[in-house]
């Protein structure tokens, strides 16, 4: 089969629903997504494989199985759309309004730093629509595994993971919390062992940083016998300043608390836990342009970043940003 013939049997409709259905590996979730009928779904399969002259899902039972034409052709059809939003990119550069959508997810933890990249981003591609949704890390990796997102911003990415490219761009300390004149703040050599004599506040199972925690106890042969699992950082947080336990988070999320003096950091060895934040997406998805837009973005400031995150807390100079809507006229 030629490519002309190809050519001329093709639509884009055609292979945005294959897409959808190569994703969702569902006629019925694609027709979701898309907004479609599950017949009209089939019938654009149908159509397609007439054209391409092979088939590209079968149905055993219930379970719908990927032919091999339709890895080749999943492959195809992610370099014709990444090679038309390059062209939609560079005609948007060339009228001054680079567009287009940008959606992240990041881990609880990132929550502290992301919307400042956002915003430092923002402030030079307003026309850029980003949206962030905030999970736990191994809501993270299931994300990553549907490839639900352009990027994931989390630490501790998996080594063992091939299929992950990541750009670290920030160092995550993760430090124990207690609050102020607790009695170990006065003990001449605390250890973990002191600090797991108290209830531990912590996130649910998955969370990084109880993962990370975790690991530690484990090394040091600490047994983490009283726990009280909170649901988010800030309960945390409001816990342990109500006395109600000690805890371990990153520096980034309590730097406020701390410097305002309602938490205090417990030096203990084997702390801080060094982990940095990384961009990750899965190598066999290629990023869009805007998505390539914003790590080149990142690349380039990541003294910037490093060094605002660095200083102690205070306002943020102008930077640019103008937080309403453009507006014409």
């Amino acid at each position: 089969m030629t490519t002309p013939r190809l050519l001329n049997r093709l639509t884009f409709r055609q292979l945005q629903v294959f897409q959808a259905v190569h994703r969702q590996q569902s006629y019925s979730r694609a027709a979701e997504q898309l907004g479609l009928t599950q017949p009209a779904v089939s019938a654009q399969i149908r159509q397609l494989e007439q054209a391409l002259g092979q088939p590209l899902f079968k149905y055993a039972g219930k379970t719908l199985h990927v032919l091999p034409a339709a890895d080749a052709l999943a492959a195809s059809t992610q370099a014709i759309f990444g090679q038309v939003s390059r062209l939609q990119m560079t005609l948007s550069d060339l009228d001054g309004t680079i567009s287009g959508e940008l959606n992240l997810a990041a881990v609880s933890t990132a929550q502290y730093v992301v919307p400042h990249l956002i915003a430092r981003f923002r402030a030079h591609y307003p026309n850029v629509q980003v949206r962030l949704r905030v999970c736990n890390r191994s809501q993270a990796l299931e994300r990553l595994a549907a490839r639900s997102d352009d990027l994931v911003i989390m630490a501790m990415v998996p080594e063992e993971d091939d299929n992950l490219v990541f750009m670290p761009f920030l160092e995550n300390e993760l430090i124990p919390i207690v609050w102020p004149g607790h009695p170990l703040l006065e003990a001449p050599s605390p250890t973990l062992e002191d600090l797991a004599r108290h209830y531990l506040l912590m996130r649910e199972s998955g969370s990084g940083v109880r993962t990370a925690f975790e690991q530690l106890a484990a090394e040091q042969d600490v047994a983490l016998q009283h726990t009280m699992e909170l649901g988010t950082n800030e309960a945390i947080k409001q816990g342990v300043m109500a006395h109600l336990g000690v805890t371990v988070l990153p520096r980034l999320a309590v730097r406020l608390e701390i410097g305002a003096g309602l938490l205090a950091e417990l030096p203990l060895p084997g702390f801080p836990l060094r982990r940095s934040w990384c961009t990750v997406y899965p190598r066999d998805r290629f990023p869009t342009p805007v998505t390539e837009l914003f790590l080149r973005f990142v690349r380039e400031r990541l003294g910037e970043i490093e060094a605002h995150f660095r200083a102690p807390p205070r306002p943020i100079p102008d930077h640019g940003v103008v937080c309403l809507p453009l507006t014409s006229g």
